[in-house]
């Protein structure tokens, strides 16, 4: 493994856990109407895009981080609709 692919890693693990502490802290206060739900609809987008087009490319790299990612972020939708002020 190469010094490129190493950053290459690293830096996919920093984006996919980056919404990771806004997932634990909307879980453990129940509230969630701080999150703006487009971001998050963007953001999802971009992440099935990005999955995509690393299936195109056929690297791993790219397709992992961005599941990882796109889990994170379907769960922080879910519990951003669950906590919902004033449902």
């Amino acid at each position: 493994m190469n010094f490129i692919t190493i950053i290459g890693i690293v830096a996919s693990l920093f984006t996919a856990l980056s919404l990771l502490p806004q997932l634990v802290k909307v879980i453990k206060e129940k509230k969630a109407e701080d999150i703006s739900y487009s971001m998050l609809i963007i953001l999802f987008a971009g992440l099935a895009l990005w999955i995509y087009y690393g299936i195109l490319k056929e690297d791993l790299i790219l397709i992992a981080a961005n599941s990882i990612s796109i889990v994170i972020n379907a769960t922080l939708t879910f519990f951003a609709f669950k906590y919902k002020e004033g449902k």
